[in-house]
């Protein structure tokens, strides 16, 4: 069965190896490859199976990509052309630029300009990137890389804010569409048709970005609430009523209709909204990572709330803080290492007074306090504890506002949601304690949620603050706290 199996590759690889051979087999991709070749690439491509993708994408990027021997030629040329004047040497440079660009981007190119060309090459790129995440050659990875970059700096051109559509998501758009906002929700998951409608319904906004390309497709979607403050807690927003259910008889109502029907929106009152509150950003393809769009989609819908709403004048997310549990953990795990080499360490996780609470609660005499931490943090058994409950918030607020403002990759926060809207222009305004007590916030981030401001008049400079000099900007409480600054007693 197996040697069949390798026949069956080897006779797959073969065939993947003549098609790519005819494909690329013009020196002029640009000037040669018909609209019917490229569609035969595509449907070519799609009927492969997961392995035989592998193959093809691989032998692609080791053949088709950038001829090495243009390019030193080419380089060659660009020397001397030196001293033979500026025509010459503009020649020669063009020369060079494009021999620079790989085969297959020239392909690419001309794909994208087929009815449904940009959608194949961003579910294309989604399988470059899951191949590349169970690499372990380098050099097939550097072919890889290169073949994703490709494709990555086309999406940037392709999918730039100018090209990009803002549409209002309500109960009455198209059911693809509202389906699709149903599934893609990856921070706080849809779990009914009652839940779509509370989060398109009254004191609601959904928005979404659509390409022309991909017109029933949406790319990024922003959920916002409309409240009289900046809420401190999700479970506020997904389960707070914007709907009231309507009294209709047995004889009225359809047997076929579903429960969802007999709910109707609340009429919203402009005198209750003064914030807007964005509590779920989510990329929709995976093709499309690294592709920064969620920026301009916060900052088209204040416009359009601005419009709508002037009275508004708060805008602030409430956001996840994913990481922030397991960076806990290794740095418990860390301290825990040094103590039992001897080495001793300035940089304390716990308080003295701290440790002092948290000794009663220990599992057996010979655990320390440290251990008992990780314990709970681990177990999440604190969360059904009161006493526990409250000797916990005081260091994990502090550690977790540690996190966001002093651990730093690269000189840019750790924390990938901190970065997002720092890079905005937001400030971290505020840590919200017991936000989200769902697994997965206590999974993240130990039921921790933060809010990162938009101060609209110094977002510009915030961002560049951030971008240029890596300066993160936070309220005096959150700095505060952060830095071990006990706040002062009224």
């Amino acid at each position: 069965m197996q040697i069949l199996s390798q026949q069956r590759m080897s006779t797959s690889a073969d065939n993947i190896d003549n098609f790519l051979s005819v494909t690329f087999g013009s020196p002029d991709l640009a000037a040669h490859l018909s609209e019917t070749k490229c569609k035969t690439f595509c449907d070519f491509f799609k009927r492969l199976s997961l392995d035989e993708k592998n193959v093809f994408l691989k032998t692609m990027a080791q053949r088709y990509g950038i001829n090495q021997d243009s390019v030193l030629q080419n380089a060659r040329s660009v020397i001397q052309c030196q001293d033979r004047g500026d025509a010459c040497l503009l020649k020669s440079e063009e020369r060079l630029k494009l021999s620079l660009v790989p085969r297959y981007q020239q392909l690419f190119t001309q794909i994208g300009r087929l009815d449904g060309g940009v959608k194949f090459l961003v579910d294309m790129r989604a399988d470059i990137l899951a191949s590349m995440t169970a690499m372990s050659s380098e050099v097939d990875l550097s072919y890889f890389q290169a073949l994703n970059y490709s494709l990555k700096e086309l999406m940037v051109i392709w999918f730039s804010v100018g090209l990009l559509q803002l549409q209002r998501i309500t109960w009455e758009s198209s059911c693809d569409l509202v389906q699709k906002i149903s599934d893609y929700e990856a921070v706080h998951p849809i779990r009914s048709w009652s839940d779509v409608k509370q989060r398109v319904g009254s004191y609601r906004r959904c928005f979404v970005f659509t390409h022309n390309a991909m017109p029933r497709e949406p790319v990024v979607v922003l959920h916002t609430a409309l409240t009289s403050e900046i809420s401190s807690s999700i479970h506020s927003i997904i389960q707070s009523q914007g709907l009231r259910r309507q009294s209709v008889s047995q004889a009225q109502r359809s047997p076929e209709a579903p429960m969802s029907d007999n709910l109707v929106e609340e009429k919203e009152d402009p005198s209750k909204i003064s914030a807007a509150v964005f509590y779920s950003i989510t990329s929709t393809l995976k093709g499309l990572s690294g592709v920064d769009m969620g920026n301009y989609l916060i900052k088209c819908v204040v416009r359009e709330l601005q419009s709508e709403h002037p009275q508004i004048n708060q805008f602030s997310s409430l956001s996840p803080i994913p990481g922030f549990r397991d960076w806990l953990i290794g740095e418990v795990n860390k301290h825990l290492h040094l103590t039992g080499i001897g080495e001793l360490t300035d940089d304390h996780l716990l308080t003295d007074e701290e440790c002092g609470q948290l000794h009663p609660y220990r599992q057996t005499d010979s655990q320390s306090v440290l251990e008992t931490f990780k314990f709970y943090i681990q177990t999440h058994q604190w969360i059904t504890n009161p006493d526990l409950t409250h000797i916990l918030k005081v260091p994990l607020m502090r550690l977790c506002a540690r996190y966001l403002y002093m651990e730093k990759r690269r000189g840019y926060a750790l924390n990938p949601v901190a970065t997002f809207h720092l890079r905005n222009g937001a400030v971290i305004w505020r840590l919200n304690w017991m936000a989200d007590t769902s697994m997965r916030g206590l999974s993240q981030s130990c039921a921790v949620m933060v809010n990162y401001r938009y101060f609209l008049e110094n977002t510009e400079k915030n961002s560049r603050n951030y971008l240029e000099n890596h300066i993160i900007e936070g309220s005096k409480e959150f700095i505060d706290l952060a830095t071990g600054i006990s706040p002062s007693p009224t």
